[in-house]
């Protein structure tokens, strides 16, 4: 048997009764039976924008195995990150908290040991989870990572971006990070204490670009013929009529200089984004991997799968490469939660609910069983995940800020509503501020700032930021 027929065979076993799949969970199990609490399988990719799915953006984008993912579990329509940045989202990650409380704002600064002590992976740990680490750490320094390195029981951490290459000159056998990082991923699968359960936190490199590399988003050697003959549409708004409504220091900031390596002609963009794509199929590949390895094992139906993206991407769009800014291109990331134990009813069905990568250490903690610390902002998604709507006081609005690097990223606040999009630039920059109604026009490009008919909406959401900086901290 294939092993994409096992994957099926073994997802249909999870559409048994909730009540029988408990019942055999909370028996005396032997050394070698499904332990009751459920596996944790967290995925992060790095800079994939949330349309980088082939379930959800262009339908020439292969990803077989997460589109299968999609349909078995819960896809979220509206995942957001607060702060668009490597560092700072892995940050809120772990701990659950904006940056305003964990202050995790540059790439050096580490996590002080009793804010450490309460993210999701320690917490589990001393729950008795066997936990593992693969990838990018992305917070930290050096001697910070080596330090966090103990607090795992398998430790393939790496530093800074993970690495300079994403196929490191020389190898002989040119393996691809993304394909080594899954190689490892089934070693801690592989090795995993029988009768435990255990948490899986995988960080692929894939797809950030190695900046300033020859070939910046260089693909597996197996994918280089892999859209090849694609023409990709370039997004809705990468025009120069949606560049021309950008201030004047977001057009000469960092995001515009990238832009012009990589997308700046019709043949840059095809070829950056046939590389950018490539990339996301080879993270695709190793998920695929890891689910039949997971079915071989006898524990893909006791085992949540979490996938999400640190961050957007930027892919042309206003003119801009990269993330750190509050458009939706930027702060919008793909989140998929299976729970093979979840009623057949609710799977494949689309979660339209507000989420934030905030959210996602207490609802790993909440499968354990685990009470999340009072410290972490974010909430447990197991009320959205177990119901076809979100409870009545379910979150319709987040705050938004980015702050690092000011010299050539400007600096900004806001307040992202579900209908409502408020954002103000900071000094060293004027404090301009712009206003999009997302019903009315989802893809930002009136702002209404300025418009007498609309001042009461502005009057509250400045409120809103203000209070939230205070509040936050």
């Amino acid at each position: 048997m294939d092993s994409t027929r096992r994957f099926f065979l073994a997802l249909a076993l999870a559409l048994l009764p909730a009540s029988a799949l408990f019942a055999e969970a909370t028996q005396v199990a032997a050394p070698d039976s499904t332990p009751s609490r459920p596996n944790l399988l967290f995925i992060l990719s790095d800079d994939q924008r949330w349309d980088a799915l082939g379930c959800v953006g262009d339908p020439a984008l292969q990803t077989p195995h997460l589109d299968t993912l999609a349909a078995r579990g819960r896809l979220f329509q509206n995942h957001f990150v607060t702060t668009p940045i490597c560092s700072v989202s892995r940050a809120s990650i772990f701990t659950g908290q904006y940056l305003r409380r964990h202050g995790m704002d540059d790439f050096k600064r580490s996590l002080p040991p009793e804010r450490w002590a309460e993210t999701y992976p320690l917490l589990l740990r001393a729950a008795g989870y066997h936990t593992g680490f693969v990838g990018k750490f992305g917070i930290g320094g050096r001697l910070a990572i080596k330090a966090r390195a103990a607090d795992y029981d398998f430790w393939r951490g790496l530093t800074g971006q993970g690495g300079e290459h994403f196929i490191t000159p020389n190898d002989p056998t040119e393996t691809h990070a993304t394909a080594r990082q899954g190689d490892q991923s089934l070693e801690f699968l592989r090795t995993a204490p029988a009768g435990r359960p255990f948490c899986l936190s995988i960080s692929f490199m894939a797809p950030h670009a190695r900046d300033g590399k020859p070939r910046e988003f260089e693909p597996d050697r197996r994918d280089e013929s892999l859209y090849r003959d694609v023409t990709f549409r370039r997004p809705a708004t990468a025009s120069d009529e949606f560049f021309s409504l950008l201030p004047t220091f977001v057009q000469t900031s960092e995001g515009r200089r990238r832009w012009t390596s990589r997308f700046a002609t019709e043949d840059q963009f095809q070829a950056t984004l046939r590389d950018y794509y490539r990339l996301v199929t080879g993270i695709d590949r190793e998920v695929g991997r890891l689910v039949a390895e997971l079915e071989r094992l006898g524990q893909i139906e006791n085992t949540i799968i979490i996938f999400t993206s640190d961050n957007g991407f930027s892919l042309g769009d206003r003119g801009l490469a990269d993330k750190w800014l509050m458009y939706d291109e930027s702060i919008r990331a793909p989140l998929i939660i299976v729970d093979p134990r979840a009623p057949a009813a609710l799977r494949g069905v689309r979660v339209e609910a507000m989420s934030l990568n905030l959210d996602l250490a207490p609802t790993l903690l909440d499968y354990a069983g685990i009470p999340a610390p009072s410290a972490m902002q974010g909430r447990s998604l197991r009320p959205v995940l177990d119901s076809a709507t979100a409870p009545a006081d379910w979150r319709d609005e987040f705050f938004f800020e980015h702050h690092y690097a000011p010299e050539i990223i400007p600096p900004s606040e806001g307040v992202r509503t579900t209908r409502w999009a408020y954002l103000r630039w900071l000094a060293p920059n004027p404090e301009l501020e712009e206003l999009y109604d997302l019903a009315a026009d989802p893809l930002q490009s009136r702002n209404l700032a300025a418009d007498p008919t609309h001042q009461d909406v502005l009057a509250r959401l400045r409120a809103a930021r203000l209070a939230y900086t205070e509040s936050l901290r």
